[in-house]
Protein backbone atom coordinates (compact mmCIF):
# COMPACT_ATOMS: atom_id res chain seq x y z
CA UNK A 1 0.00 0.00 0.00
CA UNK A 2 1.52 3.48 -1.15
CA UNK A 3 2.47 5.91 1.31
CA UNK A 4 -0.01 8.84 1.63
CA UNK A 5 1.87 11.16 2.78
CA UNK A 6 4.87 11.01 0.66
CA UNK A 7 4.63 12.21 -2.76
CA UNK A 8 7.33 12.41 -5.55
CA UNK A 9 10.79 13.69 -5.73
CA UNK A 10 11.29 17.20 -3.99
CA UNK A 11 14.69 18.29 -4.16
CA UNK A 12 18.35 16.85 -4.54
CA UNK A 13 21.11 17.83 -2.06
CA UNK A 14 24.23 18.59 -3.53
CA UNK A 15 26.86 18.43 -0.35
CA UNK A 16 29.50 20.95 -0.83
CA UNK A 17 32.52 21.80 1.14
CA UNK A 18 32.82 25.43 0.60
CA UNK A 19 29.05 26.68 0.25
CA UNK A 20 30.06 30.22 -1.32
CA UNK A 21 32.81 28.77 -4.03
CA UNK A 22 30.16 26.06 -4.76
CA UNK A 23 26.91 28.65 -5.85
CA UNK A 24 29.68 30.76 -7.72
CA UNK A 25 30.17 27.85 -9.83
CA UNK A 26 27.27 26.76 -10.42
CA UNK A 27 26.06 30.52 -11.43
CA UNK A 28 28.87 30.16 -13.78
CA UNK A 29 26.74 27.42 -14.95
CA UNK A 30 24.29 29.89 -15.90
CA UNK A 31 21.64 28.66 -13.25
CA UNK A 32 20.33 31.33 -11.07
CA UNK A 33 21.28 30.79 -7.52
CA UNK A 34 18.92 31.94 -4.24
CA UNK A 35 20.66 34.59 -2.06
CA UNK A 36 22.36 32.09 0.63
CA UNK A 37 20.42 30.61 3.42
CA UNK A 38 21.00 30.00 7.35
CA UNK A 39 19.36 27.09 8.56
CA UNK A 40 18.40 27.43 12.33
CA UNK A 41 20.71 26.45 14.72
CA UNK A 42 20.56 22.77 15.76
CA UNK A 43 20.71 22.11 11.83
CA UNK A 44 24.64 23.75 11.61
CA UNK A 45 23.99 24.03 8.15
CA UNK A 46 23.76 26.41 5.08
CA UNK A 47 22.31 26.50 1.73
CA UNK A 48 21.74 28.31 -1.67
CA UNK A 49 18.59 26.44 -4.40
CA UNK A 50 18.29 26.41 -7.80
CA UNK A 51 14.67 26.66 -7.99
CA UNK A 52 12.32 24.40 -10.76
CA UNK A 53 9.10 23.76 -11.41
CA UNK A 54 7.91 21.11 -9.37
CA UNK A 55 11.54 20.75 -7.95
CA UNK A 56 14.96 21.71 -7.64
CA UNK A 57 18.64 21.42 -6.32
CA UNK A 58 20.23 22.34 -3.07
CA UNK A 59 23.65 23.23 -2.41
CA UNK A 60 24.23 22.50 0.95
CA UNK A 61 27.46 22.95 3.06
CA UNK A 62 28.05 22.24 6.70
CA UNK A 63 28.45 25.47 8.83
CA UNK A 64 29.08 24.61 12.53
CA UNK A 65 29.29 20.86 14.02
CA UNK A 66 25.58 19.58 15.33
CA UNK A 67 24.56 16.16 15.89
CA UNK A 68 22.01 16.62 12.91
CA UNK A 69 24.37 17.05 10.39
CA UNK A 70 26.97 14.27 11.54
CA UNK A 71 26.17 12.28 8.73
CA UNK A 72 26.46 15.12 6.36
CA UNK A 73 30.44 15.66 7.52
CA UNK A 74 30.87 11.94 7.40
CA UNK A 75 30.04 12.06 3.68
CA UNK A 76 32.13 14.94 3.14
CA UNK A 77 34.82 13.05 4.43
CA UNK A 78 34.61 9.97 2.90
CA UNK A 79 33.35 10.29 -0.37
CA UNK A 80 33.70 14.15 -0.89
CA UNK A 81 31.25 16.53 -2.87
CA UNK A 82 28.53 15.43 -4.56
CA UNK A 83 24.40 14.20 -4.40
CA UNK A 84 24.32 13.04 -0.37
CA UNK A 85 20.62 12.84 -0.06
CA UNK A 86 16.97 13.00 -1.91
CA UNK A 87 14.27 14.69 -0.81
CA UNK A 88 10.45 13.55 -0.80
CA UNK A 89 7.98 16.00 -0.98
CA UNK A 90 5.63 15.19 2.30
CA UNK A 91 2.16 16.31 2.64
CA UNK A 92 2.16 15.92 6.53
CA UNK A 93 5.64 15.01 7.71
CA UNK A 94 4.12 14.09 11.02
CA UNK A 95 1.79 11.69 9.70
CA UNK A 96 4.33 10.76 7.43
CA UNK A 97 6.77 9.89 9.96
CA UNK A 98 3.92 7.64 11.87
CA UNK A 99 3.00 5.68 8.47
CA UNK A 100 7.23 4.66 7.95
CA UNK A 101 6.81 3.62 12.06
CA UNK A 102 4.14 1.41 11.44
CA UNK A 103 6.00 -0.37 8.96
CA UNK A 104 8.38 -1.21 11.55
CA UNK A 105 11.03 1.67 10.85
CA UNK A 106 12.33 4.50 13.23
CA UNK A 107 12.17 8.00 11.59
CA UNK A 108 14.09 10.88 12.58
CA UNK A 109 12.38 13.53 13.57
CA UNK A 110 9.74 14.82 12.68
CA UNK A 111 12.02 18.32 12.90
CA UNK A 112 11.33 21.50 12.42
CA UNK A 113 13.58 24.39 11.18
CA UNK A 114 13.65 27.54 8.91
CA UNK A 115 15.51 30.28 7.16
CA UNK A 116 15.31 33.49 6.50
CA UNK A 117 14.34 34.93 2.67
CA UNK A 118 14.88 38.00 1.16
CA UNK A 119 12.47 38.38 -1.05
CA UNK A 120 12.73 40.20 -4.42
CA UNK A 121 10.80 43.72 -3.11
CA UNK A 122 13.61 43.64 -0.47
CA UNK A 123 11.49 42.43 2.70
CA UNK A 124 12.91 39.60 4.69
CA UNK A 125 10.64 36.50 5.12
CA UNK A 126 11.51 33.02 6.27
CA UNK A 127 10.97 29.96 4.32
CA UNK A 128 10.10 27.18 7.00
CA UNK A 129 10.06 23.66 6.61
CA UNK A 130 9.17 20.07 8.75
CA UNK A 131 10.94 17.27 7.92
CA UNK A 132 11.40 13.78 8.93
CA UNK A 133 14.28 11.32 7.05
CA UNK A 134 13.99 7.32 6.81
CA UNK A 135 16.88 5.65 9.13
CA UNK A 136 20.50 6.55 8.26
CA UNK A 137 21.12 3.27 7.76
CA UNK A 138 18.09 2.75 4.70
CA UNK A 139 20.33 4.42 2.20
CA UNK A 140 19.75 2.46 -1.28
CA UNK A 141 22.99 2.99 -3.40
CA UNK A 142 24.58 5.06 -0.40
CA UNK A 143 22.14 7.77 -0.69
CA UNK A 144 19.60 8.82 2.09
CA UNK A 145 16.37 9.99 1.79
CA UNK A 146 13.60 12.51 3.42
CA UNK A 147 10.67 14.13 3.42
CA UNK A 148 10.22 18.07 3.40
CA UNK A 149 6.94 19.47 4.31
CA UNK A 150 7.46 23.27 3.05
CA UNK A 151 4.92 25.25 5.47
CA UNK A 152 5.92 28.37 3.00
CA UNK A 153 6.42 27.86 -0.54
CA UNK A 154 6.04 31.19 -1.30
CA UNK A 155 9.32 32.25 -0.06
CA UNK A 156 10.86 28.80 -2.17
CA UNK A 157 9.50 28.84 -5.16
CA UNK A 158 10.15 32.55 -6.12
CA UNK A 159 9.22 33.19 -9.93
CA UNK A 160 12.31 35.52 -10.34
CA UNK A 161 14.51 32.52 -9.14
CA UNK A 162 12.72 29.52 -11.41
CA UNK A 163 13.83 31.13 -14.95
CA UNK A 164 18.07 29.73 -15.68
CA UNK A 165 20.19 30.89 -18.33
CA UNK A 166 20.83 27.34 -18.90
CA UNK A 167 17.02 26.79 -19.81
CA UNK A 168 16.76 24.07 -17.15
CA UNK A 169 13.01 23.65 -16.20
CA UNK A 170 13.52 20.57 -14.13
CA UNK A 171 14.72 17.38 -12.77
CA UNK A 172 13.58 13.98 -14.61
CA UNK A 173 15.98 11.68 -13.59
CA UNK A 174 18.38 11.09 -10.50
CA UNK A 175 21.01 8.39 -11.67
CA UNK A 176 22.71 6.46 -8.44
CA UNK A 177 25.64 4.33 -9.51
CA UNK A 178 26.12 0.94 -7.30
CA UNK A 179 28.03 -1.91 -7.94
CA UNK A 180 24.45 -4.05 -7.52
CA UNK A 181 21.56 -2.19 -9.20
CA UNK A 182 18.65 -4.37 -8.27
CA UNK A 183 19.32 -4.73 -4.83
CA UNK A 184 19.42 -1.50 -4.42
CA UNK A 185 16.30 -0.17 -6.28
CA UNK A 186 14.17 -3.20 -4.85
CA UNK A 187 15.36 -1.86 -1.36
CA UNK A 188 14.22 1.73 -2.66
CA UNK A 189 10.67 0.48 -3.94
CA UNK A 190 10.34 -1.02 -0.37
CA UNK A 191 10.80 1.60 1.43
CA UNK A 192 8.26 3.89 -1.10
CA UNK A 193 6.42 0.98 -2.47
CA UNK A 194 7.09 1.66 -5.65
CA UNK A 195 8.28 -1.40 -7.96
CA UNK A 196 11.38 -0.95 -9.95
CA UNK A 197 11.53 -1.66 -13.48
CA UNK A 198 14.25 -2.80 -15.84
CA UNK A 199 15.35 -0.48 -18.63
CA UNK A 200 17.02 -1.65 -21.69
CA UNK A 201 20.27 -1.49 -20.59
CA UNK A 202 20.03 -3.07 -17.19
CA UNK A 203 19.60 -0.35 -15.08
CA UNK A 204 16.83 -0.11 -12.62
CA UNK A 205 14.29 2.35 -12.66
CA UNK A 206 11.96 3.39 -9.50
CA UNK A 207 9.19 6.15 -9.90
CA UNK A 208 9.01 8.59 -7.19
CA UNK A 209 5.39 9.21 -7.94
CA UNK A 210 3.39 11.86 -9.07
CA UNK A 211 4.85 13.93 -12.04
CA UNK A 212 8.14 13.65 -10.33
CA UNK A 213 12.06 12.77 -11.34
CA UNK A 214 12.46 9.26 -10.91
CA UNK A 215 15.34 6.92 -9.42
CA UNK A 216 17.46 4.80 -11.93
CA UNK A 217 20.26 2.70 -10.44
CA UNK A 218 22.91 1.74 -12.14
CA UNK A 219 26.41 0.43 -12.63
CA UNK A 220 29.31 3.27 -13.45
CA UNK A 221 30.03 0.50 -16.57
CA UNK A 222 26.27 1.37 -17.75
CA UNK A 223 27.09 5.26 -16.39
CA UNK A 224 30.01 5.53 -18.90
CA UNK A 225 27.86 3.80 -21.54
CA UNK A 226 24.90 6.20 -21.73
CA UNK A 227 26.87 9.81 -21.53
CA UNK A 228 29.96 8.33 -23.41
CA UNK A 229 32.48 10.66 -23.75
CA UNK A 230 31.90 12.05 -20.41
CA UNK A 231 34.28 12.15 -18.08
CA UNK A 232 33.44 10.66 -14.88
CA UNK A 233 36.35 11.30 -12.49
CA UNK A 234 35.24 11.92 -9.33
CA UNK A 235 32.09 9.39 -8.98
CA UNK A 236 32.39 6.77 -6.05
CA UNK A 237 31.48 3.49 -7.28
CA UNK A 238 28.75 3.76 -5.46
CA UNK A 239 26.82 6.87 -4.27
CA UNK A 240 24.56 9.52 -6.18
CA UNK A 241 25.88 10.01 -9.30
CA UNK A 242 23.77 12.44 -11.76
CA UNK A 243 21.36 14.26 -12.76
CA UNK A 244 19.41 14.47 -15.68
CA UNK A 245 17.69 18.09 -15.83
CA UNK A 246 15.24 18.90 -18.89
CA UNK A 247 16.16 21.89 -20.84
CA UNK A 248 13.87 24.37 -22.77
CA UNK A 249 16.90 25.18 -24.82
CA UNK A 250 19.67 22.74 -25.58
CA UNK A 251 21.17 25.61 -27.86
CA UNK A 252 20.83 27.73 -24.34
CA UNK A 253 21.82 25.28 -22.44
CA UNK A 254 25.68 24.86 -24.76
CA UNK A 255 25.94 28.24 -25.02
CA UNK A 256 25.59 29.35 -21.12
CA UNK A 257 27.32 26.14 -19.91
CA UNK A 258 30.44 27.80 -22.32
CA UNK A 259 33.72 25.71 -21.60
CA UNK A 260 32.16 23.17 -19.57
CA UNK A 261 30.10 21.85 -21.70
CA UNK A 262 30.31 18.20 -23.17
CA UNK A 263 27.99 17.12 -26.21
CA UNK A 264 27.16 13.05 -25.04
CA UNK A 265 24.57 11.77 -28.23
CA UNK A 266 21.05 13.74 -27.62
CA UNK A 267 22.42 15.35 -23.90
CA UNK A 268 24.69 17.82 -23.38
CA UNK A 269 26.92 17.29 -20.04
CA UNK A 270 28.68 18.75 -17.48
CA UNK A 271 31.29 16.46 -15.49
CA UNK A 272 31.45 15.80 -12.40
CA UNK A 273 34.90 17.61 -11.44
CA UNK A 274 33.35 20.66 -12.83
CA UNK A 275 30.22 20.85 -11.18
CA UNK A 276 30.73 19.60 -7.10
CA UNK A 277 31.26 15.57 -8.17
CA UNK A 278 27.44 15.50 -9.76
CA UNK A 279 27.29 15.17 -13.51
CA UNK A 280 24.56 17.49 -15.07
CA UNK A 281 23.14 16.07 -18.16
CA UNK A 282 20.81 18.46 -20.26
CA UNK A 283 18.27 16.93 -22.46
CA UNK A 284 15.36 18.64 -24.43
CA UNK A 285 12.01 18.91 -23.27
Amino acid sequence: MALKNVIGIDHAVIMVKDLDKAAENYRRLGFTVSPRGTHSAHMGTGNYTIMFDPDYMELLGVLAATDQNAPARAFLDKRGEGIERIAFTAVDSTAGAEEIRARGLTPIGPTDFERPVTLPDGTVSAAKFRTFMWPTAEAPGGVRIFACQHKTRETVWIPELMKHANAAKRIKQILIATPEPAQDAAHLGQLIDRAPKADPDGALTVASGGDRADFVYLTLEQLGKRYPGVPLAGLAECGGAALVLVSGDLAATEKALGSAAVRSGPAVCVPPAKANGTLLAFIAD
